[in-house]
């Protein structure tokens, strides 16, 4: 039973399938928000039509004998705002949002990104990765997770891929197994 309804947590739907950011005008943009206001920001940014994506999680804990279910926030503190200089200043007028910072990779953010929400849909297991290590690249060449690039991590006798947000130096990893990799040159 979940505690509240599953927010939405990407704006619009369609975000990453949308035409590049210099077209329309629009950048990225990485809000740093103040403590726990990362959904209050997303639902500010939903009722304004202002596209963001706000990676959310489910996270299950029984309490009291009652299975509940939550979705948080897969980067603490963090929700990347698609957006021009104006609304990159009326988010900043919400008292939620600590600090701006400029994306100068638009293209590596934009990718990555769809690799975080495109594993998320997945419902792969995800485990939560800080200060990324350098590593051997790879890239899924089959089943549901093919085409998905990142890095190989060694933990506990286990092969786990590790997608990155480059620009926060975090991501994510997923057991894999070896056979579904292949180097990437």
């Amino acid at each position: 039973m979940p505690i509240l309804a599953h927010e939405p947590s990407l704006y619009p739907s369609d975000l990453f399938q949308r035409p590049a950011p210099a077209q329309s005008g629009s950048r990225w943009w990485a809000l740093h928000t103040k403590p726990r206001q990362e959904k209050c920001l997303a639902r500010y940014l939903h009722q304004a039509g202002t596209p963001f994506y706000l990676p959310l999680v489910p996270k299950r804990r029984v309490q009291n004998g009652r299975k509940l279910e939550s979705h948080i926030p897969l980067f603490t503190s963090y929700v990347f705002l698609l957006g021009t200089e104006e609304q990159r200043l009326d988010c900043l007028s919400t008292n939620r949002v600590t600090q701006v910072i400029e994306v100068i990779e638009q293209g590596q953010l934009l990718t990555d990104l769809a690799q975080i929400q495109r594993l998320i849909e997945a419902n792969a297991p995800l485990t939560l990765e800080q200060r990324i290590e350098a590593g051997q690249r790879v890239r899924v060449k089959s089943g549901s997770l093919m085409g998905l690039e990142g890095m190989v991590l060694a933990r506990r006798k286990e092969s786990r891929l590790l997608v990155a947000v480059q620009f926060l130096q975090q991501g994510v990893s997923v057991e894999v197994d070896d056979f579904t990799l292949e180097p990437l040159d």
